[in-house]
């Protein structure tokens, strides 16, 4: 996947640190970063109740599609040079930390293809999707503080497992770890607990996008998830970009998913179907592996948003909801080692002769990202994690 994709379109979100300084919010324009807060305080931006020079984005995230709006036109202003030349830092010279604090995780299961492989591996011989999979979007409730910045070490999981059915169940790390190439949806904008979100105004609460890796113990999962779903099979560790990308530089991607919903949705559920047309792929030891595409999600974010308030739930600034992971009909746009390996029946191979059913020690893996081609183009930043040993 080529570089670039971080120009005037772009201008994503993140939070940065240099040595001796208090971390503050910054913008990504090309190889470098605009200090937003240095910005305010030159009077080249307006700074919404001092968000800027705080160290995560709630505060700004908080003030809504308006702030945004504003801030984001003022900004392509400036890079520009229509009104100045504001400065950049170059990225070597900065610490990326997370860049929101998470509220509510919640990861959903909306690509149509993976959960059919999903079902296919687990239970062969049946429909491969549950009854209740077309006619809403399915999630659990992931742990929020154990989402980290990409880059992050990620340490391999203990757990129980049972890889003998006819023998107890063991404790020890997990054998299968994996990796979920994910989109994540960041809410700005909360909503009122009891009140439920329109689908058609869902799409306003959302601040940006960035990748997400659900790490993922599928040894630990299989043997904890009857009948409540994962737990600690997935909660030690979820990665994301230390670089929000706007919901609004993505609005030109918008597209038809790639599989029809049908039959309709409920009426709280019915939109003009659509996705984002990011062109996805994951990176192992600096080997391409899986290459696939946001439009093989068939629920949107909308729709997710819509589902999960429907009951009254609320919306907080800070959510960030997982698309689940994306995957498409061929062998080579499966996101995750569970499919590419067929849980471990039909090793991957890789250059040089070696082979993976599932990660190893020292394993780094990237996720990558990136919508259009040439000036135009946005991309979303990398998702970097390498596995150390337990």
């Amino acid at each position: 996947m080529t570089a670039g994709g971080f120009g005037r379109a772009n201008l994503p979100y993140g939070i940065f640190r240099r040595a001796g300084e208090p971390a503050r919010v910054g913008v990504r324009f090309g190889e470098g970063v605009l200090d937003l807060a240095t910005l305010a305080a030159d009077g080249l931006l307006d700074d919404p109740g001092g968000a800027f020079a705080q160290p995560a984005l709630n505060a700004f995230m908080a003030c809504g599609p308006a702030a945004w709006a504003a801030a984001r036109e003022r900004l392509q202003r400036l890079v520009s040079g229509v009104d100045a030349e504001p400065g950049l830092i170059a990225l070597d010279d900065v610490e990326l930390l997370l860049p929101f604090a998470v509220a509510d995780y919640v990861d959903f299961w909306s690509s149509i293809d993976h959960a059919a492989n999903s079902g296919r591996i687990f239970r062969p011989g049946s429909d491969p999707l549950p009854p209740n999979w077309r006619h809403m979007p399915i999630g659990y409730h992931g742990r929020s503080g154990t989402v980290v910045a990409g880059g992050t070490p990620v340490r391999r999981p203990h757990g129980q497992s049972r890889p003998d059915r006819e023998a107890p169940p063991v404790f020890g790390p997990s054998a299968k770890l994996d990796v979920e190439l994910e989109l994540g949806f960041v809410i700005g904008a909360p909503s009122a607990m009891g009140e439920a979100v329109p689908v058609a105004l869902a799409a306003e609460h959302v601040f940006g996008v960035v990748l997400l890796n659900d790490w993922s113990a599928r040894d630990l999962q299989a043997f904890e998830s009857q009948p409540l779903g994962p737990f600690l099979g997935k909660s030690f560790a979820t990665s994301i970009s230390p670089w929000v990308t706007p919901m609004a530089a993505l609005e030109p991607f918008r597209a038809a998913p790639l599989t029809p919903q049908e039959p309709a949705p409920a009426d709280y559920l019915r939109e003009e179907p659509w996705a984002l047309d990011i062109a996805l792929e994951i990176e192992l030891n600096g080997e391409a592996i899986a290459r696939t595409n946001g439009r093989h999600l068939y629920w949107s974010v909308a729709q997710q948003i819509a589902h999960l308030t429907v009951n009254g739930a609320s919306l907080r600034t800070g959510d960030l909801l997982g698309s689940g992971t994306i995957s498409g009909p061929a062998r080579a746009e499966r996101g995750s080692l569970l499919e590419l390996s067929w849980n471990g029946a039909e090793p991957l191979a890789l250059a040089g002769g070696a082979e993976r059913t599932f990660l190893e020690d020292g394993d780094e893996v990237v996720l990558r990202g990136i919508a259009g081609e040439g000036e135009d183009a946005v991309a979303l930043a990398d998702v970097r994690g390498r596995i150390v040993g337990a």
